[in-house]
């Protein structure tokens, strides 16, 4: 998970400040070393660290918060305004300037994810409305064409290519294909370089010049201090609009993330928080500065739901519930289905307020996978009716799916339970009024 060290050693020493009532000098300078170590093991640039901590001392030891009567909590917000600072106040939007289409040029290291993250990022504008095109010009690396081509088909959005002949000639071709078929935006995937490599720079140099409304760097936060390294070095050479930083889920550290806007002066767009072609998503400094300091983010999972679960079915369930009958396994399901979209189980417990500090172990992944594979060894009617599950049903199903009678029996009496106070639930509503809505009664 993203941040997993910084937060736990975060949270250990605002614990510390918390349980005293007034704070000194002595605990604020002893607390901003141990942050500062913190923030070195997560490999945050050495000086961005160092800058970072003195001003949180800085503005810890005021008046105000010394004074105040909760010392740590002011502590704390300044951390969390100052790690927004950090990474670059307000979430960077990626502006489509120009007459369309708009052309994205995507540069980068070789084994980065940059062919993956453009067809992310094509799919990502698709959802809000407009139509990309993606551009193979990474003619250099074999299979490249065909892994964008495949990630295309994934993302439902269309690729130009020609083949290993001239970058240059192929970026052309594809804008000209774009402005006759009405793309509005043109993604330009290409061959994955090191900076010190001068004739594939040249080349990129020129791709820019001749084609590129917008350069995007697409860095590997797993390699910690040497992808801001990399980004200072892209930017200084042809000059990049932001980043996309990747495997920021099984990035532990962070340090990137932490230390690329403050290196480089760009901003981090967006991050790739997965393996699939919808684990893509915008970067929100504030949002992500919570999550750090184990505070959840709320507004990013409301997205994650609203994104994933399919609102008419979701209504529909909810008249369901205000029925005699209830739910039954199908609508189980069903609810299974729609929270396994928002991603793993850890992903989404990290966006809860202390959800950061639930050890691995506590969270079973697995469970929804064998509850599916459970009410899948059902019948049609016993997913209906799961009253007339008796013993040697349960048995069939037990073997189907590999599992033991006690693991249906607990499922279903865990449903049973769900469902009873689902009833007293909505029983209640009838009596009382649901509060906040309208007339104390719900929308539907």
């Amino acid at each position: 998970m993203a941040f997993e060290s910084l937060t736990e050693r975060l949270g250990n020493v605002f614990s510390g400040l918390r349980q005293k009532g007034k704070l000194t000098e002595k605990d604020v300078t002893a607390a901003m070393r141990e942050v500062r170590l913190a923030l070195l093991e997560a490999d945050v640039n050495y000086k961005v660290a160092k800058q970072f901590t003195e001003q949180v001392t800085q503005k810890a030891l005021g008046e105000e918060v010394m004074k105040s009567l909760t010392p740590a909590q002011q502590v704390i917000k300044i951390v969390h305004d100052e790690l927004v600072d950090l990474m670059g106040q307000a979430s960077g939007q990626l502006r489509l300037e120009g007459t369309p289409p708009t052309v994205i040029l995507m540069c980068g290291l070789q084994g980065g994810g940059k062919t993956t993250h453009a067809a992310k990022l094509a799919k990502w504008y698709k959802n809000q409305g407009h139509r990309p095109l993606l551009v193979a010009c990474d003619v250099y690396r074999p299979a490249a064409i065909e892994q964008l081509v495949l990630m295309g088909q994934t993302a439902g959005v269309p690729v130009f290519e020609q083949g290993q002949t001239i970058p240059h000639d192929i970026a052309a071709a594809g804008i000209r294909e774009a402005k006759d078929r009405g793309y509005d935006i043109v993604i330009i995937d290409t061959a994955g370089r090191l900076q010190i490599d001068e004739a594939l720079m040249v080349e990129l140099e020129g791709l820019k010049k001749d084609f590129a409304n917008r350069t995007l760097l697409i860095i590997d936060s797993m390699n910690g201090q040497e992808a801001v390294n990399v980004a200072n070095e892209f930017n200084n050479r042809i000059g990049i609009d932001g980043v996309i930083l990747t495997k920021l889920d099984a990035d532990s550290r962070g340090g990137a993330a932490l230390s690329v806007f403050n290196v480089t002066g760009k901003p981090i767009f967006f991050v790739g928080t997965g393996e699939k072609v919808d684990d893509f998503e915008i970067f929100h400094p504030d949002r992500m500065a919570s999550r750090i300091l184990g505070m959840g983010d709320m507004l990013s999972l409301i997205e994650k739901a609203s994104q994933s679960i399919d609102e008419d079915a979701a209504m529909q369930l909810m008249k369901k519930t205000r029925t005699k009958k209830g739910l039954d396994l199908n609508d189980l399901l069903e609810q299974l289905r729609q929270v396994q979209k928002m991603g793993n189980m850890r992903q989404i417990m990290a966006m809860l307020p202390g959800g950061a500090n639930i050890p691995d172990e506590a969270i079973d992944e697995g469970a929804f996978t064998r509850t599916e594979a459970i009410i899948l060894s059902m019948t049609p009617e016993e997913r209906a009716k799961p009253e007339i599950l008796n013993a040697s049903r349960k048995r069939r199903i037990a073997a189907g799916c590999g599992m033991k009678v006690e693991d249906i029996n607990r499922l279903l009496k865990q449903f049973e339970q769900s469902n009873k106070l689902l009833k007293q639930m909505n029983k209640r509503g009838k009596r009382r009024g649901f509060p906040g809505m309208p007339g104390g009664k719900l929308p539907f």
